[in-house]
């Protein structure tokens, strides 16, 4: 029998925190001049990706690696001082993490947050012990929405890209899953609903995690499989 995975990203998936990234960006974005940016535009165009990545995509090709990484941990010193009496648990998260584990299925985290921010954002939520893999992008070349964090999670909880769900509210992360060739469940806390409609590795597309039964995604990801097979 094959092995099946749950992968979350973290920020806007375990908790609805990447409006409070916005904001940081936006204040760092200020220091160059760029008043008109806002936090849509953001999650909408690259939420998920690395800092480096961020930064080259609104300030230009020319920022070096070394500049990158000094900026990124200054947005990332706001996110956490403004943040930390904000983050909870997205709404039915513990039950169903607590039902996978009762079902054995191996869970791990693919994300772009730093760390430090991984660090933070498990210990205020009290899932420290709850994933057997946790990848940032310094363990990886490329960020989303190249699948590279994707598959190397899935590598380390020894299961095959295709019996993985991978769980996202960004659109850059649901086309890294689609690259990684997995099933996705689309969380609505960053995007609306219809924007996430023209990927074809959407197995649902939920508010919450309430909406959702580890077993019965399991039987989607099976019905998804044998539709693909035939």
């Amino acid at each position: 029998m094959q092995r099946s995975a749950f992968i979350f990203d973290m920020d806007g998936v375990l908790t609805d925190n990447m409006r409070l990234h916005a904001n940081s960006w936006i204040e760092l974005f200020r220091d160059f001049g760029m008043e008109g940016m806002d936090a849509d535009r953001y999650l909408k165009e690259t939420a998920g990706m690395k800092g480096l990545d961020v930064l080259r995509y609104f300030l230009g090709q020319s920022i070096s690696a070394e500049e990158a990484e000094r900026l990124t941990e200054f947005k990332d010193f706001l996110y956490r001082v403004t943040s930390r009496n904000k983050i909870t648990p997205l709404t039915g998260l513990q039950p169903f993490l607590e039902q996978a584990q009762q079902q054995a299925i191996p869970m791990g985290i693919g994300t772009g947050a730093s760390p430090k921010n991984i660090d933070y954002v498990l210990e205020l939520l009290e899932l420290e012990q709850t994933f057997q893999a946790l990848v940032d992008p310094s363990q990886v070349s490329n960020g989303k929405p190249h699948p590279d964090i994707f598959l190397r999670v899935a590598s380390l909880l020894g299961a095959e890209p295709q019996h993985c769900i991978v769980f996202e509210d960004a659109l850059p992360g649901i086309e890294a899953a689609r690259r990684a060739g997995m099933q996705c469940v689309a969380i609505t806390t960053t995007n609306n609903a219809d924007e996430f409609r023209h990927f074809d590795n959407i197995l649902a597309i939920v508010n919450h995690f309430q909406e959702l039964t580890p077993q019965g995604l399991l039987m989607l990801l099976t019905e998804k499989q044998n539709t693909l097979v035939a």
